[in-house]
């Protein structure tokens, strides 16, 4: 079984809508569905999800010319999800307190 949350995603815009709308955003699997993101946020952080909304970024068409010929291919693509939290309810990453 593939684990749901793949990684948390640190940006400014994340940043951003986590200390305005308390939401927080994942890099998840592709199969996931919204149901199963919230139950894996909730039991591993141990917090109430209140939303939870979901993007699909599908990989870009790469091409390189090499000495062998045109060499072509695609980034990867991944599935973000942004999940809110019910009001008082946070997470720490880093474990500072």
């Amino acid at each position: 079984m593939k684990p749901i949350l793949k990684r948390p995603l640190f940006t400014e815009k994340v940043t951003a809508l986590t200390e305005k709308l308390n939401q927080y955003a994942f890099e998840v699997d592709i199969d996931a569905n919204k149901i199963e993101i919230a139950k894996a946020v909730e039991s591993k952080f141990n917090v109430k999800v209140k939303d939870v909304k979901t993007v699909m970024h599908h990989g870009k068409a790469k091409s390189r010319l090499t000495r062998k010929g045109l060499l072509e291919g695609r980034t990867k693509r991944i599935k973000k999800a942004y999940v809110t939290l019910e009001k008082d309810n946070k997470i720490d990453f880093f474990g500072n307190q």
